[in-house]
């Protein structure tokens, strides 16, 4: 457990109104309620991480090493790369991304969880489709769109599943004691019922007989925007304004700003999926209208920013102390980068450079794993103690598995913006000189990338380890969090 006090904080509205507000044995009832099944969608998410970290891995070294496992089909990079992808979106993130949805819907409604079953049954045909998917990828058996690489078959099982846990969800929403809705809740709410449209949706629209050739891929890119800026968005960003008041014992800075930033949020960001396409044989106005929705979404960047800044005022020393405040906040941070970098590539200028290189990919790994992996990982420390009942062992592992995930993350991402940056002005130059210095550059990129990959690997492999022990309740006893330091040593930061 890594929060250091319990008074009473909101996540949108007056103190008065926080869940700490109502007593400590109402909220260990709702934990008790919810164990089982978050602790089974966490659970599930981590081993999906291990099989991507696996994944990422092998494709970072066939990328140095092209020869690596090129003689076993099912491992090429081709087959790796998308598997790569799905796994760490649809297994880890989506999983790990429900458990933290459950857990703040329940806390924040005041409501205990019932019909466990049905989120235990939606977790097992989502893992089922997704298995298939994933399976059929690693064969061959794919679509051949970007983002929509599983076969419709696994989508309408993963599709199921998911109908069954959303729909339990939002009818917990609906029988909440809490009457005033939390940010958190927003956002979390948006989510449910804006992934199951676009998922459908794009999964349907892909297969239908007039829709063919480029307008397959405009799908696609809708779809892919969509799962990243909307989806995993959400989750993180509930969680976020959720957590950093919670630890610092204080209210969201300021109700207003949250609700522009949402409202900016929900309008504008479907609207910018056709960024990925910009250049392509699609008419110009809908790239325009989407570079316009991402310049527009500078509103929720700042406010977004601003308030989790200003939340954090006089308090930054928490960083030094508390687990969940230091993954947390370097997820808040990765959020600011994440949008500004998207917003410059979305420009034709930019995009006339980095189109056909590595940039998107590191555009990707900033969104999904500096800023949402770290804000989930953050929230993983924040709520599993409260549901097996003793406090994580190590603060040792805590620190090793932050070191390893941000080094690593860190490593992982600029290794890719900047190859990208470098192999598109390349192309854009005829002089073939120049051309083979940047192959000897990337080649160092490439080295950099396994690196950022092994500090991963470590960092997962402690943390899927701590996870292990606390299921087993081999962990401190419950009392004081286990933090990285005591509090009132903030002169040593």
């Amino acid at each position: 457990m890594t929060a250091v006090a319990t008074a009473p904080t909101s996540t949108t509205a007056p103190a008065s109104t926080a869940e700490t507000s109502y007593p400590a044995i109402e909220r260990a009832a709702i934990d008790a309620s919810a164990r089982g099944p978050v602790l089974f969608f966490f659970g599930n998410g981590i081993l999906w991480l291990m099989l991507a970290t696996v994944l990422g891995i092998i494709a970072s070294i066939q990328l140095y090493s092209p020869g690596f496992l090129a003689d076993v089909p099912f491992l090429s990079y081709g087959r790796i790369w998308p598997a790569f992808t799905n796994t760490i979106c649809f297994g880890w993130g989506s999983l790990a991304g429900l458990g933290v949805t459950i857990w703040l819907l329940a806390r924040l409604g005041r409501v205990k969880v019932k019909f466990p079953g049905v989120l235990f049954t939606g977790a097992v045909f989502w893992q089922v489709g997704l298995t298939y998917g994933i399976l059929n990828i690693l064969g061959g058996k794919t679509t051949g769109l970007e983002g929509l690489e599983i076969p419709t078959g696994s989508a309408v099982l993963m599709l199921l599943g998911y109908l069954l846990v959303a729909v339990w969800a939002l009818l917990l929403f609906s029988f909440r004691s809490q009457t005033t809705p939390f940010i958190s809740v927003w956002y979390l709410v948006a989510a449910l019922f804006w992934f199951p449209w676009s998922f459908a949706m794009a999964h349907a629209a892909h297969v239908l007989p007039n829709v063919s050739g480029v307008v397959q891929n405009l799908v696609a890119a809708w779809a892919t925007q969509n799962f990243l800026n909307i989806w995993l968005t959400s989750i993180a960003l509930a969680a976020a304004y959720y957590l950093i008041p919670k630890v610092v014992n204080r209210p969201v800075h300021s109700y207003n700003l949250a609700a522009i930033g949402f409202w900016s949020f929900i309008i504008f960001t479907g609207l910018t999926g056709a960024v990925r396409l910009s250049g392509g044989p699609i008419p110009a106005w809908i790239v325009t209208l989407s570079i316009a929705s991402s310049i527009i979404l500078l509103v929720q960047i700042v406010t977004v920013t601003a308030n989790l800044v200003l939340t954090m005022k006089g308090q930054f020393h928490m960083v030094y102390h508390s687990p969940t405040i230091r993954f947390t906040f370097f997820g808040a941070i990765a959020f600011t980068v994440s949008s500004v970098i998207g917003l410059l590539a979305s420009l034709r200028s930019v995009d006339r450079i980095v189109h056909f290189t590595q940039f998107q990919n590191g555009e990707m790994q900033l969104v999904v794993y500096s800023f949402f992996s770290m804000v989930i990982f953050g929230a993983i420390y924040y709520i599993l103690p409260r549901l097996v009942g003793c406090e994580w062992l190590s603060s040792s592992m805590i620190s090793l598995h932050f070191w390893g995930a941000a080094y690593g993350g860190t490593l992982l991402v600029v290794t890719l913006l900047v190859g990208g940056l470098m192999t598109g002005a390349v192309l854009n130059d005829s002089d073939n000189s120049v051309f083979a210095t940047v192959m000897d550059t990337s080649e160092l990129l490439n080295v950099g990338r396994i690196a950022a990959w092994l500090l991963l690997g470590v960092g997962h492999l402690v943390f899927g380890l701590h996870f292990l022990l606390m299921l087993l309740r081999i962990g401190q006893p419950g009392g004081e969090p286990t933090l990285f330091a005591p509090i009132g040593e903030e002169a040593k930061h």
